[in-house]
């Protein structure tokens, strides 16, 4: 059994200590301090990993004809594992940045559009659940990256996950 240290996790600065999210990292902040990505850091990559995929729901979101159906607020694929983490307000930025970053493609979420997005709620009390998968390949979907098609193609090739829940 692997002790806690050696888990590969996934944590956010951005976090409060009750667990939240902070404003700016939504649709709900003021000015230029809104809709920011928030930074990320991962821990413990599993061995034989090729890239890393994020994808990023609220998992409370209501659909009122039904069922919760959880909104995609993020997905992003071939993310290098050499990398420790992505920094605040990295979405949007990949080609800006380059380097290592440059590899990075970021799909559509639930608003159709690619990069991050982090809705006004209805409700504050939401969870954002934040998960990324080590793959043992890098993943080729086209021009169109969706959640859907990441979680297709990513079946078979998970060596790992990580899971981030923040609450808004």
């Amino acid at each position: 059994m692997a002790n806690a240290s050696d888990e590969f996790r996934l944590a956010s600065s951005a976090i409060d200590h009750e667990g939240r999210l902070p404003r700016k990292y939504t649709d709900e902040g003021q000015g230029a301090q809104r809709g920011i990505s928030p930074p990320l850091e991962w821990y413990n990559v599993p061995n034989g990993t090729k890239s890393l995929a994020l994808v990023v729901e609220d998992i409370d979101a209501p659909d009122p004809n039904g069922p919760l159906v959880p909104w995609t607020l993020w997905v992003m694929i071939n993310i290098p594992p050499s990398l420790k983490g992505l920094p605040e307000g990295f979405s949007g930025k990949e080609d800006d940045i380059g380097g290592e970053y440059g590899s990075i493609k970021e799909g559509n979420n639930d608003l159709k559009v690619p990069g991050w997005r982090g809705v006004t709620m209805p409700s504050t009390g939401h969870r954002f659940e934040f998960k990324l998968y080590a793959l043992d390949d890098e993943l080729d979907l086209g021009n169109k990256v969706t959640k859907e098609k990441v979680l297709e193609a990513i079946d078979g090739h998970v060596l790992g996950e990580a899971v981030l829940i923040a609450i808004y």
